[in-house]
């Protein structure tokens, strides 16, 4: 049975940020998106994000604690590099 896990993060630009996620994972898996909701195929399990006008949310699956570590790392990891002027240091992320 699938783990899943939920993150936010409050920004206002969630939209932009979503699109720039799903282009960039769009080169390596399966992503389908318009400017307020995704979904990806990452490796460890589908992740489904959205976007408001004042957070960025992902939904993460994955069938291990460790798959939802990588999960988290692969989101956290892109977002840090796309928002980096707002100084973003992860999601907050909560069991689902």
């Amino acid at each position: 049975m699938p783990l899943h896990e939920t993150g936010t993060f409050q920004t206002s630009n969630a939209s932009k940020y979503l699109q720039q996620l799903c282009k960039h994972f769009a080169h390596k898996i399966e992503v389908e998106y318009d400017e307020t909701s995704a979904r990806m195929a990452l490796p460890t399990g589908p992740a489904t994000l959205s976007a408001s006008g004042e957070a960025l949310r992902a939904e993460i699956s994955a069938e291990s604690d460790e798959g939802l570590e990588r999960a988290r790392g692969i989101i956290d990891k892109h977002l840090e590099r796309f928002a980096f002027r707002e100084e973003f240091t992860g999601m907050a992320w909560a069991a689902a």
